[in-house]
């Protein structure tokens, strides 16, 4: 095996692992793998990335969803309560109760 063929090798097994981290990343953020079917559970692979603008907004369009980012609101202060003076002794609002359940933060496959 010549060293052209090793190298090409080893570039194709770095992709291929940059590309299972993406998905990862994705499964942990949306909570599904985005390299397997949702219908079929099949292997699914990526075969093209779409990077024109144009194309993206007709794709959009077409699908109903809207073509421009949502307008960004200004930043609200904390909000603002009315409390009674005996209310006032015993409120502490960054202290929160425990859930009374289990909570685990991690995603089952």
């Amino acid at each position: 095996m010549g060293t052209g063929e090793a190298r090409g090798e080893e570039e194709a097994l770095l992709r291929r692992a940059a590309r299972y981290a993406w998905a990862l990343l994705l499964a942990r953020i949306y909570e599904v793998f985005p390299l397997v079917c949702p219908r079929w559970c099949g292997e699914m692979r990526i075969i093209a990335f779409i990077t024109d603008a144009g194309a993206v907004r007709e794709i959009l369009s077409h699908l109903g969803e809207p073509t421009s980012p949502p307008p960004i609101a200004p930043a609200r202060g904390p909000p603002l309560w009315e409390m009674t003076d005996a209310e006032q002794g015993e409120f502490d609002p960054p202290a929160q109760p425990a859930p009374d359940y289990p909570f685990d933060q991690r995603i089952a496959w």
